[in-house]
């Protein structure tokens, strides 16, 4: 079992950056497929990002070229450096731990999950 604690998030205004680390216990995040997942007031969890194993990385379309994913497997950390941010970026952003071996964008693929951190982007 893996435990995962979010933090980085905070209020930042439109075309700035921030950096999201996600810290793994238990277990090394090595071994896992990694997510970040994020949901907006009043809307659904969305996938946002993943990096597998290898380091294979994939993004939803509206944060290409502008979010990455990256994984500090000495440090047992995550992190998704947020640049270029945009007010509808705006939401609790969750980290997540899969067993499935290679990248995947379900959240059912996702066994551990994070309490979540607060991202408000303002105009």
């Amino acid at each position: 079992q893996v435990q995962l604690v979010e933090s980085g998030g905070g209020s930042v205004q439109a075309g700035g950056s921030l950096r999201l680390p996600c810290a793994a216990s238990g277990r090394t995040v090595s071994m896992y497929t990694m997510g970040w997942f994020r949901q907006a007031p009043g809307k659904e969890r969305e996938f946002v990002a993943t990096i597998s194993q290898n380091r294979n990385t994939y993004y939803q379309d509206s944060v290409k070229g502008r979010f990455t994913i990256s994984r500090d497997n000495a440090k047992n950390t995550v992190y998704l450096q947020m640049n270029s941010l945009k007010p509808e970026d705006t939401a609790v952003y969750y980290c997540a731990a899969s067993l499935r071996i290679g990248i995947t964008t379900t959240q059912a693929s996702y066994t551990y999950w994070g309490q979540g951190t607060q991202v408000t982007v303002s105009s």
